[in-house]
């Protein structure tokens, strides 16, 4: 008598597999990231955004180029805006080059990113490795790794 209750045990079954795959499909969504550079690396970067619009990719950049001078006039302005497009990303990509050392704007996003608590990740193209890493790179722990790298990183 019992046996009306064997289709739905196997409909429960199938919904309990359903909800497993969609939790691993979703685990492996695209990544709000917010990227930090020195404004000299604009045209690396530029194809660093080109592969994160790749349909493969599973990178979706959020980022914010400084335009006025470190102190400006405007610079409180600045840092505000910034901050709120920090705190609407999962995490912070960090252009690491032989111009970043130079930015102070670059250190300041990565030290309000990591304020906000926001795991942070330096990235170089392959075999262009900066000669010597800003000194703040070591100090926060901030992990380099090739650009073709970063989606692993990321997950």
């Amino acid at each position: 008598m019992g046996g009306g209750n064997s289709g739905r045990w196997s409909r429960l079954g199938d919904i309990r597999g359903l909800e497993e795959r969609a939790k691993e499909a979703l685990k492996g969504g695209k990544r709000n990231v917010f990227i930090s550079f020195a404004t000299e690396d604009m045209t690396e970067v530029n194809l660093l955004r080109a592969h994160a619009k790749n349909e493969n990719s599973d990178i979706e950049f959020n980022d914010h180029s400084v335009r006025d001078p470190y102190n400006s006039d405007r610079a409180a302005y600045i840092k505000e805006k910034i901050s709120e497009r920090i705190a609407r990303s999962s995490v912070c990509v960090v252009y690491v080059s032989d111009s970043t050392r130079q930015s102070k704007w670059v250190k300041w996003e990565v030290e309000e990113s990591l304020r906000q608590g926001k795991k942070v990740v330096g990235v170089h193209p392959r075999g262009k490795a900066p000669m010597s890493a800003p000194d703040w790179v070591k100090k926060h722990g901030i992990k380099l790794v090739n650009w073709s790298d970063l989606s692993r990183e990321l997950r």
